[in-house]
């Protein structure tokens, strides 16, 4: 059950460096003719951010002359994680604390490498952790800044001492996740209640919070929907949501140039990058190959 990195990135780098050699391509990858017959299928989460890692991982796949099948938008993990495991994916862009806390839902991992470590132990037969981005999509709560100013609220723990009844929206596998409102009660003594709102944090949970409807949502720190909207994503002193770091899952078809490759994307991948990756879906409504496109040769 126990996994180890395949390839550590200084070796991931010095494979895509060899086949960058034997290349006459223009792209910064390069096709080196070299690549397994096989199709790698790459999968999303049906979350734009998740969308744009994919294609990214898809494109500079396809410029190294793997063949590549893209099976995006997939469904939330609870989804899309048996198709992973199964080998109906190959590759999929995830996050370290919530992917842990799936396989792992009883672990003590609270610090970024603590947890990077755990999710390699936890990954299944068949199943490598490649490496992981400082980039993070962490999970957050968030209220609206009327709501935090109106009582006082900074920290999740200060929810407890709100005196009207709190609503927490979101997708609706999220009512039993241990981040969700049983983690609230028993980490926080906080009591909320549930309205299932299938857009991941998108316009209708963000109406649902302006219009009251609601008074907590889960936003990932990454959507600049935080910053557009004036919403106030609170501290969690308990460490209630686990660091959540950019990471690949990759099945046994990435041969080690793949993985290499895959590598290198994760080690260019920065926080504040990630926030623009997403403002361009966000803000400007580009499509995910385009905005992949233009990172891939800005960065590699």
């Amino acid at each position: 059950m126990k996994f180890t990195r395949i390839i550590p990135l200084a070796a991931g780098l010095a494979v895509v460096s060899i086949g960058l050699a034997g290349c006459t391509s223009t792209d910064s990858l390069g096709a080196t003719g070299s690549s397994s017959s096989e199709t790698i299928v790459v999968g999303s989460q049906d979350y734009y951010s998740s969308e744009i890692i994919a294609e990214i991982y898809s494109q500079a796949l396809e410029s190294a002359g793997y063949t590549v099948e893209r099976d995006f938008l997939i469904g939330q993990r609870e989804v899309y994680v048996s198709e992973i495991e199964s080998g109906a994916v190959d590759l999929f862009p995830e996050y370290t604390g919530p992917l842990l806390t799936y396989w792992e839902p009883g672990t003590s991992a609270r610090l970024a490498d603590e947890v990077y470590d755990a999710l390699v132990a936890a990954a299944p037969d068949g199943l490598h952790v490649l490496d992981e981005s400082s980039a993070t999509d962490q999970n957050s709560f968030v209220v609206t800044r009327e709501f935090a100013e109106k009582y006082g609220v900074t920290t999740i723990a200060d929810l407890a001492a709100v005196p009207v009844p709190i609503t927490l929206g979101g997708n609706s596998e999220g009512e039993n996740r241990p981040d969700g409102p049983k983690g609230l009660e028993s980490e926080y003594g906080v009591t909320v209640g549930f309205t299932p709102i299938e857009d991941g944090g998108g316009p209708l949970t963000l109406k649902a919070l302006r219009d009251d409807a609601i008074q907590l949502a889960v936003i990932y720190t990454a959507d600049p929907a935080i910053g557009s909207n004036d919403l106030v994503a609170l501290e969690d002193p308990k460490g209630l949501f686990l660091p959540s770091h950019v990471v690949p899952i990759a099945s046994d078809k990435l041969d080690a140039e793949a993985q290499g490759i895959i590598n290198e994307i994760s080690a260019a991948l920065t926080p504040e990058g990630l926030i623009a990756l997403n403002a361009e879906s966000i803000d400007k409504q580009a499509p995910a190959s385009t905005i992949a496109g233009t990172w891939l040769t800005e960065h590699l």
